[in-house]
């Protein structure tokens, strides 16, 4: 048929303009699955179906193993143990911190269309979606910042057609125009969603259900789903806090705490710092969040060497023992953030 008219592209539903194929009853299941690094366990026995047009959310401090799992979810892994199961229509597309590398003088809009084909309206549409300006999709990668490279690895997820959407920690390092867009997008998906991430605002406005994980390396969790979405995880974890202990809650079995009858800015206002202005808060926010990126990343190297010491078991009880303490120091860095950003909604600042 005709192409439609590119000033209309922009009300196509995103299903047609990213040629996305039709999911069948069957998308993921996890069939008593256990997965972990090394000798070490991160969760074990896992029952999880991800059904069509589900929006999951996956939670927990660091070290639980919340990216182990998506790569399970996305073929990236095969298990330790258990089954998966795939649909026959299901086409997985894995959005992460690290993206793939974009060559400098390459254009936007020439890399989304691919080698294969000259750029078409349908690109400059998606582009659009993604806050991308005429211009700006002309432009050569090399000139481009760091959220527009960002949102520039979004589309080319896309453009690969998937059905299912895998996102890793999608917020981190995102500027505003960013994280807009991407939030757009993610209230209009019309296929299966599975985000990790730690960003509350992200989680409650995209995500109807979470599973937590609860475990550690060398301690391995369950997988459990929370009815009622973050906000049921959250008041839980809040409820089952040990005072002065930086260690993970285990909340799966735990039921929520009742909800409080006043909205959560105002039980938050209480304890909020008067003199912390709008930017300072906002300066906290950011060390907190590179301080958990820092962490991260010592997270990534040491499952590495664990990964690589799987027969040295003087090197596995070291890196297991730094692993266990770099969690509750992760955990800790979460709780500050949390802080932090509760602080910010009393105030009425977005976070």
């Amino acid at each position: 048929g005709r192409a439609p008219d590119p000033a209309r592209a922009d009300d196509l539903p995103l299903a047609e303009l990213v040629r996305m194929p039709r999911l069948g009853d069957t998308v993921i299941e996890l069939h008593d699955v256990s997965d972990g690094y090394g000798e070490g366990l991160l969760f074990e026995h896992v029952d999880l179906a991800l059904g069509p047009g589900e929006r999951l959310g996956v939670v927990g401090v660091n070290g639980t193993g919340k990216s182990t799992l998506l790569d399970v979810l996305a073929a990236r892994r095969t298990p330790r143990s258990g089954r998966v199961v795939r649909g026959s229509t299901v086409r997985v597309g894995y959005y992460d911190q690290r993206g793939v590398d974009l060559p400098p003088g390459a254009r936007v809009r020439e890399l989304v269309a691919g080698p294969a084909r000259q750029p078409d309206w349908s690109d400059a549409a998606l582009l659009e979606r993604l806050w991308f300006d005429s211009d700006a999709q002309w432009a050569p990668v090399r000139l481009l910042s760091g959220g527009e490279r960002r949102r520039l690895q979004l589309a080319l997820v896309l453009r690969e057609g998937p059905n299912v959407l895998l996102l890793d920690e999608p917020t981190n390092d995102l500027d505003l125009d960013t994280l807009r867009a991407l939030e757009d997008l993610l209230d209009a998906w019309p296929g299966t969603l599975v985000v990790v991430s730690h960003d509350r605002a992200l989680l409650e406005r995209t995500v109807e259900d979470v599973v937590v994980l609860d475990g550690h390396a060398g301690h391995p969790g369950r997988v459990g789903r929370v009815p009622g979405g973050y906000a049921a995880w959250d008041a839980a974890r809040r409820a089952a806090r040990v005072p002065g202990r930086a260690g993970p809650a285990t909340t799966a079995a735990r039921p929520a705490a009742p909800r409080s009858t006043s909205p959560p800015a105002r039980a938050a206002r209480g304890t909020s710092r008067p003199g912390r202005t709008p930017s300072t808060l906002r300066h906290l926010m950011r060390k907190a969040e590179a301080d958990m990126a820092r962490l991260r990343e010592r997270q990534a190297v040491l499952e590495a060497e664990l990964a690589a010491a799987s027969d040295d078991h003087v090197a596995l009880a070291r890196v297991g023992e730094e692993l266990s303490a770099l969690a509750g120091e992760l955990a800790a860095a979460e709780e500050a953030w949390l802080a932090l950003g509760e602080e910010a909604e009393a105030q009425g600042l977005a976070t």
